[in-house]
């Protein structure tokens, strides 16, 4: 065997180290950038990683590195930037580092790295989770700001949820001027279809500055001079032709090839032959490699020795001929396996109870000795050993313990799984309740609410209806009401009709004297989520007026501004005034933001955006829609508010004509939310592109996704259930199929009284004209008529609509009227919608047509095409 198994160069990678200096001089001249760089196992990401990483260092670059650590399911939370932070610490000490914050930030860091402290101990809220990407970014900016930095992310592949959301969140918000890079490494063969890195690495190749690089194969001259670059010679002949034909061009397969001595008796796979090296090591070497294999692919010096029972000299002597044989290296005060899949072969060799076993020791170690990690990671760290170690006791309890430490670094998907982990092994425990000091229905409590802020309603929802068969609301009715409100909420998300009856019941159950937070909030809660619903106008009201005299009674903000929103939102309908309106929800908006009331904060941009697109002010309603995904983003919520904003933000994009860019935030959102009523409005859009496109078959499918994910009974809404009802007409009538069509929009031809109805109900009711013109149809036709006229008209683009109808039913009575139809096209032009338009002037053109007048025909048609050639919207154009 060849002492070297690692050539001293970098073979090949011109094209994919050309894409990483490229991305460098953008950052260091101004524009920060962020390369994917994807790869199967073994083809050589951290080694050209690090051979970039030592050119930036060469022109004046900071270089961060994180990677994330493979534990149980899912990686270690934040483990790639606790790492960066820490690699930042050892250069410039924790006081350089809170010198480039803000006074009094620094402590925020504790959450990654505890050398910051403990911040804000007792606040996990969605806040709490801005505050802490926000400082993250701002550390990284003022890093910049005095040369460039380089931050990498290794193994992205393992990353936790809450890394990808930090990582998402960095990278979307890189700001113009910064001297910043951001690398993340993947192993492309780990990406199978449910792997949820994947939407990631979709959203973010959208991103501007972005650049996903595929690090392929050797090619068989470079496998040549890999080969010839780790023996120091020409190989023997016939060697070359062996090792390229059984590696494929994989480098970490070529080197075992090499090292191995390339015979023919050597085993076919890539995982036999790292073994095979490692076996070729002394046997106390390879019983340390599966010490420390146990420990995940990076261990400490110290923690190694502990597990290992070994002392200085020992592991010092036991060591050293893997260090030289290039199968662990020395990172920092510990050491690394040369590559991930070294460890992976040697943990999975182990016999089913050597690996008991390992976990065991490692458990114990970490219980008597918890100097070795810090809180966070240790509690992490011995959930998963005991948890692999079949030990059901203490997989319970130190399952819990990493609730708590997992929430306090506000990483909420994480804390969850744990939480589930606990509840699951609850009834293996009989003394459970007292091994972890909280009754099971405290459990469930933490469980829900951090479904909630995790974005997991389905899972809030089962966990809450759990719960409520296990608390007696007549002995605890503030948590029983509690239970019914968290549910109510993510039902509501889910579009379910039984949602109304939870939030009722919520407000019931908690007494109204005396006067308690807790009443405000279910008070607030039910007349925010009930508006908009069929027959609940004066329940609202009284609702929402009685939470705002109890929540100023007991001093709760937070209650007091959503249900100032409410009432504002209410009285726009009464007043029509948008102005007045606008006014009053900035001026709630500025004292949530005081307040650090998040919710509230986002329900104002997301009604401020709501209404300017309901008056047809489009680019300014996509301007404060996508700030407000932005803030979203910033406090964790990407999945719950900022994608519901995102709807808010396509909108208006397609009505202006900017369908790529619209159909851009529907591809970034739908990934990762599973709210039913979100996702529903993701799909109407995009199939109502596609529909316009000429897309009939992209139109059915997405058409198909709506009508189950939206409520039809008791929690129906307009802005769900009648845009689905209008998109499945209108592919019905694409389909030549027009009674259908009629049959789709029954709801909105006969569901009367809905608030927010005029808005959802014209759009419909102009296709129900269209659909009476192609089938002769005057009996629904004067069914559709009576509706518009009950329907009061706010704003432009209603009008604009009521035109449209105007002319429409004119057709539909084979009355072709240029004067109604010239009406129509000149109120689309003006609020500058070109499909609408578009669609107005062909039957301008056609109307003129019919009069005989050719050459005004000629030019509302020209202008119809042209609109349509810029929209791609062939049907129309044809």
């Amino acid at each position: 065997m060849n002492a070297r198994t690692v050539s001293p160069v970098l073979v090949g990678r011109e094209r994919e180290s050309a894409a990483l200096d490229a991305a460098f001089r953008a950052a260091r001249d101004g524009t920060p950038s962020a390369v994917l760089l994807g790869g199967e196992a073994g083809v050589g990401k951290t080694r050209l990683v690090a051979e970039f990483g030592a050119r930036a260092r060469a022109e004046g670059a900071r270089v961060l590195v994180g990677g994330c650590l493979e534990l149980g399911t899912e990686g270690l939370p934040f483990a790639p930037f606790t790492a960066a932070l820490r690699g930042l610490v050892r250069d410039v000490g924790v006081d350089g580092v809170r010198g480039l914050l803000p006074a009094g930030a620094g402590d925020g860091l504790g959450r990654l790295l505890p050398d910051f402290g403990d911040a804000d101990a007792g606040a996990f809220t969605a806040e709490s989770r801005a505050r802490l990407f926000e400082l993250v970014l701002t550390l990284l900016e003022r890093l910049a700001a005095s040369g460039p930095v380089v931050l990498v992310v290794e193994d992205a592949h393992w990353a936790d949820a809450s890394t990808r959301d930090l990582l998402t969140f960095l990278v979307r918000n890189l700001g113009a001027g910064d001297a910043l890079l951001v690398v993340a490494t993947y192993r492309t063969d780990e990406l199978h279809r449910t792997h949820p890195l994947r939407p990631v690495l979709t959203e973010l190749e959208r991103v501007e500055h972005v650049a996903r690089v595929e690090v392929g194969r050797l090619g068989r001259d470079e496998v040549g001079e890999l080969v010839r670059g780790i023996l120091g010679a020409d190989p023997p002949a016939g060697t070359l032709t062996e090792v390229f034909g059984r590696s494929e061009g994989n480098p970490l397969f070529v080197e075992a090839l090499v090292g191995s001595g390339a015979g023919h008796d050597l085993p076919e796979s890539l995982r036999d032959l790292l073994l095979g090296a490692v076996q070729r090591l002394p046997e106390d070497t390879q019983e340390i490699l599966r010490v420390a294999a146990g420990g995940g692919a990076r261990i400490e010096h110290e923690l190694l020795a502990a597990v290992a029972g070994l002392d200085e000299r020992e592991l010092t002597r036991g060591l050293r001929p893997a260090v030289a044989a290039n199968t662990l290296v020395v990172d920092g005060d510990g050491y690394a396996f040369r590559h991930a899949l070294i460890r992976e072969a040697v943990h999975d060799d182990l016999l089913p109870g050597e690996r008991t076993r390992l976990h065991v020791r490692y458990a114990r170690v970490l219980e008597e000795r918890p100097e070795l990690m810090p809180d966070r990671a240790r509690a992490v760290t011995l959930a998963y050993h005991w948890h692999a170690a079949h030990d059901v006791v203490r997989a319970l309890t130190s399952a819990w313990l990493a609730v708590g430490e997992t929430r306090r670094a506000l990483a909420y998907a994480e804390a969850l799984r744990m939480a589930s982990r606990v509840l699951g092994l609850w009834e293996r425990v009989p003394d459970a309740a007292e091994r972890i000091g909280v009754p099971h229905v405290q459990v469930l409590e933490e469980a829900v609410e951090l479904a909630d802020l995790a974005g997991e309603p389905d899972t809030g929802v089962r966990l809450a209806t759990e719960a409520l068969r296990h608390v007696d609301a007549s002995a605890e009715p503030v948590r029983a009401a509690r239970f019914y409100e968290l549910r109510g909420m993510m039902r509501l998300r889910a579009g379910s009709d039984k949602a109304p009856a939870d939030l009722r019941e919520a407000a019931r159950l908690v007494p109204a004297d005396p006067p308690s937070a807790a009443r405000a909030r279910v008070l607030a809660t039910l007349a925010t989520r009930i508006t908009g619903l069929h027959g609940t106008l004066g329940e609202a009201l009284d609702t929402a007026r009685e939470a705002l005299e109890v929540a100023r009674a007991v001093g709760d903000a937070e209650a007091g501004l959503s249900v100032e929103l409410n009432l504002a939102w209410l009285d726009l309908f009464d007043q029509d005034d948008p102005e007045a309106f606008i006014a009053r929800i900035g001026r709630i908006g500025e004292q949530a933001a005081r307040a650090g009331a998040f919710e509230p904060l986002l329900r104002a941009i997301t009604n401020h955006s709501d209404v300017l697109e309901m008056y047809g002010r489009h680019e300014e309603a996509a301007k404060v829609a996508a700030e407000g995904v932005a803030r979203a983003e910033e406090h964790g919520l990407a999945r719950s508010a900022g994608a519901f904003l995102s709807i808010n933000a396509a909108e208006p994009l397609m009505l202006l004509g900017r369908w790529d860019e619209a159909l851009g935030v529907v591809g970034r959102t739908l990934p990762r939310t599973s709210a039913g009523v979100i996702r529903a409005g993701l799909h109407n859009l995009a199939g109502t592109i596609a529909l316009a496109r000429g897309d009939l078959a992209a139109a059915d499918r997405h058409a198909a996704e709506t009508p189950g994910l939206i409520a039809r009974g008791a929690a129906r809404r307009t802005q769900n259930l009648f845009p689905v009802c209008r998109l499945l007409a209108l592919i019905a009538l694409a389909h030549g199929r027009p009674a259908e069509a009629l049959d789709a929009l029954e709801p909105i031809l006969t569901d009367v009284g809905l608030p927010d109805d005029s808005r959802y109900a014209f759009p419909g009711l102009v296709v129900a004209a269209t659909a009476c013109a192609e089938l002769g149809d005057t009996g629904a036709l004067a069914a559709a008529r009576t509706r518009v006229e009950g329907l009061r008209v706010y704003g432009p683009v209603q009008e604009a609509h009521r035109l449209t109808f105007t002319a429409e039913a004119a057709r539909a009575e084979g009355v072709l009227d240029e004067a109604a139809w010239d009406a129509a096209a000149a109120a689309w032009d003006a609020l500058h919608q070109p499909y609408e338009t578009a669609s107005a002037l062909v039957r301008v053109g056609e109307a003129r047509l019919a009069g005989g007048h050719r050459d005004r025909a000629g030019a509302a048609l020209r202008r119809a095409a042209d609109l349509a050639a810029g929209l791609g919207a062939e049907p129309l154009r044809d």
